[in-house]
């Protein structure tokens, strides 16, 4: 389906329309919008043609956003529970009187348990995720988590900044193209993460430049690329362990680039000295020949970037695995070069997340921090609560009970792994919050529900691609639906109600201190005029700037740091704890690998499926399974059939294409059925995360655990 069939036409009126620069966050990709407002109400959206990230271009998803907005189905008003739990059984109230028992009830449970017995949960990278950590800091509470933070996107994060001193980003905006680009665990063109979004993606494809694929399944991007890797799920570790291998054998690396600015070349040498192709081959399915000509050629090809995704961060070995793939540009010199991988020019100042309001005793009390450095502890950029550990606190009360949840934007049971335990843990509970701007099944599960703004309903700043914030945007309100009220808001008037000593200056207070801090001389209001602000563009900071900011002021290959937190400081390979290889007891039974995750170019995880328009492009839950796996099972294309693991069951339509191993097969995730009858809505019908696993063995330095590569059965679905 094409952007262009989804009608957005605004509805006839004699009013004058204005039109406001914006930015759109419908997912975090960040592209300009304008956004036309009629009568206090949002008629049309269009690209903003000045956007350097999308230059005018829209997704289905930001296409639709008036229909978001103005969608009948929206929360407009607060409202308490007044039946049992999940019974669907609301009652309208006012905002005073929401914030009023919400702040006695925290007040309560923080003076009988401690404030680490409160909890917040955020959905993936959008406005308010930082707001949700900081109100916790205030509040006292360490425990806060998003579902991505072990899983998505932060282990990159955490393991560059320790690697390298920063986090590099692909230069999208320099003005060079890259001349080889690698996609590894990630296709962009489906989705638009941190800035660098599908339209950046393909006016550097425009360039012809070599394309290398790592990916189970064939996308768009495999049919154009010159060595596509179809690996086993799971097994990126091997193959990027063989890439080194090929590149420091054949002496393919920058070697005056690997003299001055690394540290540990030599250790990493004879490390991966065994790690071969043909090693690497019967592991990950890929021919050994393959691996050393794709190898080969990123190495010899200059610029090159790699594109990753979190396909790599979803096995209990990613921090391993992102070790491994992050020296693939960092041998070949990629770094910080034009059309390569780029540190960022830092145009917003870091976010004030108040954790320094936290006592010592709090910060000891982070559920898995003790064990997990990277993600809670000393490693971890922004510490994050664990939580399979969190959904133990809840349940059992070990090591120390949790008795309220506050959920920010996120469907708790569809974006959770293991989501019968996770229900399990919610219904234990004293109390929990909801936001959201749908009624899901888990805000269903609230004791009191308040209605969030949607992004063009509030103000906020974005500094992309996330981390590097090369260019600032202004996230403006526009219009005002009902009593919605944005997630930033509810959080400075809880802080003021509770009386908290920090959190209660205002949004725009913040704003204007993070673009003061970030060295732009203009305040929020300013910038809304211009809509965004590109920050003018060095390469090579580490010549100027004494190196990388890590222990040896090299990028360290052998890591220095891993090494003082007891971890390895060396890549290596780590079977995933459920495959073929390391279960071959469960093969009988669970015969075919499933690998999750893959994105849907029509929503945004579990969001947005409301939306007639988008549905209409996108109906049902589709698995992928190749013809002769789909005759074996008497399965046809688009029947529904079942996938089953050892947490439970689902069905799906079945498409069937070659372009998937026989031996894999590969789910769509975050699936709920809004039309469906409440309090449920169908999310326990289709939903990936009945599949997937959270318990031991995790990531040793992140926490991660499986959410791919596991064992299942399928079959199917008879006449119901």
């Amino acid at each position: 389906m094409n952007v262009t069939d989804l009608d957005t036409r605004p509805a006839a009126s004699s009013a004058p329309i204005e039109v406001l620069k914006s930015v759109c966050r419908s997912c975090h990709g960040g592209c300009g919008i304008l956004l036309h407002v009629q009568d206090g109400k949002l008629v049309k959206v269009e690209g903003d043609p000045d956007s350097p990230l999308n230059h005018g271009r829209l997704c289905p998803i930001g296409t639709v956003t008036a229909d978001l907005v103005n969608h009948p189905q929206r929360l407009k008003y607060p409202m308490r529970r007044i039946g049992p739990r999940g019974s669907g059984q609301w009652q309208r109230i006012s905002w005073d009187e929401a914030l009023d028992e919400i702040a006695e009830r925290l007040g309560a449970i923080k003076q009988e348990y401690g404030p680490w017995s409160i909890a917040l949960g955020t959905g993936t990278g959008r406005h308010h995720i930082r707001w949700v950590s900081r109100f916790g800091h205030a509040l006292g509470t360490p425990n806060w988590c998003e579902p991505g933070f072990a899983q998505c996107f932060h282990p990159r994060v955490n393991t560059c900044i320790l690697t390298m001193g920063d986090f590099p980003v692909a230069d999208y905006t320099g003005g060079t193209p890259p001349a080889c680009m690698m996609f590894w665990g990630h296709n962009p063109l489906n989705s638009g993460p941190d800035g660098e979004t599908r339209f950046s993606v393909r006016e550097a494809l425009d360039t012809n430049p070599e394309i290398i694929v790592v990916d189970p399944r064939e996308t768009e991007l495999a049919r154009r690329a010159k060595y596509w890797l179809q690996l086993r799920p799971g097994t990126d570790d091997a193959l990027g362990l063989a890439f080194l291998n090929v590149i420091i054998a054949e002496k393919l690396y920058d070697a005056e680039f690997v003299q001055r600015w690394t540290h540990g070349f030599d250790e990493l040498a004879a490390h991966v000295r065994n790690f071969t192709p043909e090693w690497a081959e019967p592991i990950t399915w890929v021919p050994a020949d393959k691996i050393r000509d794709a190898a080969r050629l990123f190495a010899r090809t200059k610029p090159a970037m790699l594109e990753w995704g979190c396909a790599i961060e979803h096995t209990p070995n990613c921090i391993q695995t992102i070790r491994a793939l992050s020296m693939i540009p960092v041998l070949t010199g990629n770094i910080d070069v034009p059309g390569g991988w780029v540190f960022g020019m830092k145009g917003l100042g870091r976010f004030p997340s108040l954790i320094e309001k936290l006592s010592p005793e709090a910060n000891a009390k982070r559920l898995g921090a003790d064990q997990f450095k990277l993600l809670g502890g000393e490693g971890a950029d922004l510490p994050a609560a664990h939580i399979p550990t969190l959904l133990q606190a809840m349940r059992e009360g070990k090591p120390y009970p949790v008795k309220a949840f506050l959920i920010f934007g996120n469907n708790t049971l569809t974006t959770m792994a293991n989501s019968k335990l996770v229900y399990e843990s919610l219904m234990k509970l004293d109390f929990i919050l909801c936001a959201d701007v749908f009624m899901t099944p888990t805000a269903e599960l609230a004791d009191i529900l308040l209605p969030a703004a949607l992004w063009p309903e509030l103000d906020q700043l974005a500094g992309l691609p996330t981390v590097a914030a090369n260019v600032v945007l202004a996230n403006q309100r526009a219009v005002r639906i009902a009593e919605s009220k944005p997630d930033e808001e509810i959080f400075v008037e809880l802080a003021r109600r509770m009386k908290l000593d920090s959190c209660t200056e205002s949004v725009q207070d913040v704003l204007n201190g993070m673009l003061k801090a970030g060295g732009l001389d203009m305040t929020f209001a300013e910038l809304t005029k211009l809509g965004h602000v590109t920050i003018p563009f060095r390469y090579n900071k580490y010549e100027n700037e004494k190196g990388f900011k890590t222990p040896t002021g090299k990028i360290e290959l052998y890591s220095t740091r891993f090494e003082a937190m007891g971890y390895a400081p060396l890549p290596s390979y780590e079977e995933p704890p459920e495959s073929p290889i390391s279960r071959p007891d469960l093969t009988d039974k669970y015969p075919l690998v499933l690998t999750t995750g893959g994105r849907i170019p029509f929503y945004f995880n579990s969001e947005h499926r409301q939306v007639e328009k988008l549905r209409r492009a996108h109906r049902d839950p589709v698995v992928e399974i190749h013809p002769e796996t789909a005759a074996r099972y008497g399965i046809k294309n688009n029947d529904w059939m079942w996938i089953e693991t050892r947490r439970g069951r689902i069905k799906q339509k079945a498409r069937l294409t070659t372009g998937i191993d026989p031996r894999v097969i590969s789910a769509q995730h975050g699936w709920w059925f809004p039309e469906e009858q409440g309090p449920e809505y169908g999310v326990w019908k289709s939903n990936v995360n009945m599949l997937t696993d959270n318990q031991a063995p995790f990531d040793p330095a992140m926490g991660t655990y499986q959410l791919r590569a596991l064992l299942c059965q399928v079959g199917k679905v008879e006449a119901e």
